[in-house]
Parts: C-alpha cells; sequence; structure tokens
C-alpha cells in the first residue's frame, strides 16, 4: 500500500520546480526586455483606408513588411493604427522586432471571405476550418500586440442558425481564429481588446516568454469553440489581469497533436483574472499529447461556469506539479452540448479511447478555494491512469441547485473507453481510482432544498491513502446517507 501523505520528497520537489519557473519567468519577461520603438510606420501612409469596407491587410501587411526590414533587436519598431477607424482585413503575418499597436478607437474588423486568408504553414488545425486567422506570427522573436483598440471577429456573420433546443449557435463551414503565434519568442500583448472570436481567441503554439496583461476578450457566450487564451507546448507565459467572457474554456493550457515537435508546457502563471464562461473557467487538457507541468493558478474570480477548475488528461502526455490557489468560482449546469456538468472540480484521467495511451496525473494541490456549484469536486482516474498526490487545502463548497437541467451526472467528455454522461450522485467530494488524496480542513455545505441524488460530503471508491483532518460537512440528506463513505 501507497504511505497514506504526500511524501516530503514530493513537496520539496515542487517547491524548488515552482521557484526555479518563477525566477525563469522574472529573468525573460518580456516587459524587460523591451525597448522604446525607434520609429513609428502609419498604415495610413501605405494606402490603408480605415473606412470599414475596402480590405486594408494589403495595405497594412505593406506597413508590416516595411517596418519589419528596418528593425532590430536594438531597434524595434511601431506599426501604428490611428484611432476612430475601421480596418477590414483577412490575414496579416507581423514581424520580429515589431509593435503593433492599436490607438483607442481602431479596429480590426475580419473578412467575412475565406479567400482573404491563408493558413499557418506547419501548424495542425485540430480539425477547426483550414487554420486560417486573421492576426498571425511564425518563428519571430520580440512582437507586441498593445493599445486600446479592438479586434473584432464578427462572430453572428460565422454563424449558420441558432440550435434553440440545444441553445447554442451552429457555425457555417468556414470560421477563423483571430490570433494565432506559432514558435515565437518574447512576445507580448497588454490591454487589447479581442471580441466576438468566432473560433478560438488567443492561441500560442511553441512560444516561449510570453506576457499577457490586461486583455479584455468579450465573446458570445453561446458560440462553441470560442476559447480565451490557448498556450499551447507553450513555456514561460504569465497570463494576469484578463477580463474574459467567452462561450467556452477561458484560459486553458493544451499539448495538441502537431507534425512538427513544439516540445512541452511548462512555466505557465494565471492570475488576478476575471472569467464568465459556458465552459471550464481555468483548465489543462483535454488535448495533452506532451507532458504539462509547473502551472500555477491563482486569485482569479470565475463568475460563471460550467466547471470551475479542471484537468482533463486523455492523451499520453503526463501531467505534474500543478498549483490551484486563492480561487472563487461558481459553477451550474449547461445545456447538454457543452461539456461540464456543473462540477466544482474536475480533474480526469480517462482514455481518450479504447486503444489511446493515456499518461499520469500527479502532483496536484487547490489552496484556498471557495464557490458555489451544482455538482461535485471530482478525481477521478481509471483503470489506465490512477491519479495520485493530490492535496485540497481549505477548499469550501455549497453545493445547490439553481438551473432547470437534468442533475445526477457525471460528465467524462471526450471519450469513448467509457459512459460520456455518467449516471451519478451528487456527494461534495467524489475521489475514484485515485492514491494519496489528502482534503485538510476541506467544509461542504448544502443548499436548502436538496434534490434527492444530493448525497455524502465525502465519497471515496478505489483509492488508497485518502486522508481527511478536520473535514466539515453532513451529507445532503443526514437522515439517510453517511457523511463519509469509502469503499
Amino acid at each position: 500500500m501507497r504511505d497514506k501523505t504526500i511524501s516530503r520528497r514530493s513537496v520539496l520537489l515542487r517547491a524548488a520546480s515552482a521557484g526555479c519557473a518563477a525566477a525563469l519567468a522574472g529573468c525573460l519577461s518580456p516587459e524587460k526586455l523591451w525597448l522604446p520603438a525607434a520609429k513609428t510606420f502609419d498604415v495610413r501612409d501605405y494606402g490603408a483606408t480605415g473606412d470599414g469596407t475596402t480590405l486594408d491587410s494589403p495595405a497594412i501587411q505593406r506597413t508590416i513588411d516595411a517596418a519589419g526590414a528596418a528593425a532590430s533587436a536594438s531597434a524595434p519598431v511601431r506599426v501604428l493604427l490611428r484611432g476612430k477607424k475601421d480596418y477590414l482585413i483577412g490575414t496579416l503575418r507581423l514581424r520580429s522586432h515589431l509593435d503593433f499597436h492599436l490607438e483607442e478607437g481602431a479596429r480590426l474588423l475580419v473578412s467575412t471571405n475565406r479567400a482573404d486568408y491563408h493558413a499557418q504553414e506547419g501548424v495542425t488545425a485540430e480539425g477547426f476550418s483550414g487554420g486560417e486567422a486573421a492576426l498571425v506570427a511564425l518563428d519571430a522573436e520580440n512582437i507586441h500586440l498593445t493599445g486600446a483598440g479592438t479586434i473584432d471577429g464578427r462572430s453572428p456573420d460565422f454563424m449558420d442558425h441558432f440550435d434553440a433546443p440545444n441553445e447554442w449557435w451552429i457555425p457555417k463551414a468556414f470560421r477563423p481564429r483571430l490570433v494565432v503565434f506559432t514558435g515565437c519568442s518574447n512576445i507580448e500583448f497588454r490591454g487589447i481588446h479581442l471580441v466576438r472570436a468566432p473560433l478560438w481567441t488567443l492561441h500560442l503554439i511553441g512560444c516561449r516568454h510570453a506576457l499577457i496583461d490586461g486583455v479584455t476578450i468579450r465573446n458570445q457566450l453561446d458560440v462553441p469553440n470560442c476559447d480565451g487564451i490557448d498556450p499551447d507546448h507553450c513555456s514561460d507565459v504569465e497570463i494576469r489581469n484578463c477580463d474574459i467572457v467567452c462561450g467556452d474554456d477561458a484560459v486553458v493550457i493544451k499539448t495538441t497533436r502537431q507534425t512538427r515537435d513544439f516540445g512541452l508546457c511548462r512555466g505557465i502563471t494565471v492570475k488576478d483574472c476575471v472569467i464568465e464562461t459556458q465552459d471550464a473557467g481555468v483548465k489543462i487538457g483535454t488535448e495533452t499529447t506532451r507532458d504539462i507541468r509547473e502551472v500555477t493558478f491563482e486569485r482569479c474570480q470565475i463568475k460563471s461556469s460550467c466547471r470551475g477548475m479542471g484537468i482533463q488528461l486523455r492523451d499520453e502526455g503526463n501531467i505534474s506539479n500543478i498549483l490551484f490557489r486563492a480561487i472563487q468560482f461558481t459553477s451550474r449546469y449547461h445545456s447538454d452540448p457543452w461539456w461540464g456538468r456543473g462540477e466544482a472540480i474536475s480533474l480526469t484521467a480517462i482514455p481518450r479511447s479504447p486503444t489511446t495511451a493515456v499518461g499520469t496525473l500527479s502532483n496536484v494541490r487547490f489552496e484556498n478555494i471557495t464557490g458555489r456549484a451544482e455538482n461535485s469536486a471530482r478525481i477521478e482516474g481509471s483503470a489506465k491512469s490512477r491519479i495520485r498526490d493530490v492535496s485540497l487545502d481549505h477548499v469550501a463548497l455549497t453545493l445547490d441547485r439553481w438551473t432547470k437541467y437534468k442533475g445526477g451526472l457525471f460528465d467524462n467528455r471526450p471519450t469513448t473507453s467509457q459512459t460520456a454522461l455518467e449516471v451519478h450522485a451528487t456527494p461534495g467530494f467524489c475521489v475514484r481510482h485515485a492514491d494519496n488524496v489528502a482534503l485538510r480542513q476541506c467544509r461542504v455545505s448544502w443548499g436548502q432544498s436538496p434534490p434527492d441524488y444530493f448525497a455524502h460530503a465525502l465519497e471515496g471508491q478505489d483509492v488508497t491513502g485518502l486522508t481527511h483532518p478536520d473535514f466539515s460537512g453532513t451529507a445532503a440528506h443526514p437522515e439517510r446517507d453517511a457523511a463519509i463513505v469509502v469503499s
């Protein structure tokens, strides 16, 4: 049998890893390496009209290319888009040593004509259209996207119709991503407004040393796949002070399957963000083809979600050394197409298919978490991958029901290796197929009229080393159920 507590050695290793990541971020942050722009290139001088109907991307691209030719690491330049103008664009490709600056009132409007875009070479599109995006960069360095201007993805124009029974929009065949940077280093996004993305909003693939600060995202809540921020195979990334509203996952760390080897994902910090979504608030996965480690989510407010905090391991990568700290959240049921069934916390290690290899999920900590949810805090391994070494310290949950949707379900999607939507009672905490899970000073409260399927405060099944010192909470129906049941 495994030890009942997380080893001192593993704690020290995690602390050392976190310290190294913090030191790396402090040394290599883009805001410390960036120099003031030596010269400004105004897009109007290269023929941009800003009238909202003329395709301005050729003129803006000429500006970018001229600026890029004049730029260097010691003399970065600025491309300026002045305010009170609407610039209609297809794909724009940014260059190294460049600040792409949108003044307040400047707006980039994405074109609805697919011919105005080009796919990025060497990048797999993960099944969405052809990989086209409005603003791209490839293997570049020292790029800043700044200003109080707006990039408008015009999502209503890429939707076919509204599916009323399922309460979401059905997209047309083509819809671009908004911003995709690939293989870039020393990049910054500051103060920009990203709105109405028809697909993923800000996608970083294989990038190093990135800062995303004070970015506002305002997508439609009923548009599928309009993720907020997706660091993918990235290292040394800080996301802070962002205000995100989107239908799909708000901030999600992943390693998608790519033909080019971008490596693992590590050293990611997400802090001081405000989030509203119909899917996960902060999440890792589901695409986990390479390792993901040393990730911290802290001091975030998740105003609404389908899952508050989640890790979904479905592929061969390993996930370890993850910290969720000082997070407040609300999680609720939504209509059936949205993944998540109102889980407060969802850690799952489930093969994507019966033949899929699946990695390991270990060394995950939750500290000072408070929230209201319609479903459990769930830790769920599988026969192929038991979850191990998880600690929850001062996690206070209030479980209640306030939406109209059917309850008593666990959501295992995406998987074909077991039931996608599993009928299951709703305990406060549910731990299955896991080893060395510690709940310290955790608490469960229930709403005034808990439904019949609300159950134990803590339920364990096929677990070793489950400890719960100073655990507080009764069953939802104490006359029927015990507070703590472990089998």
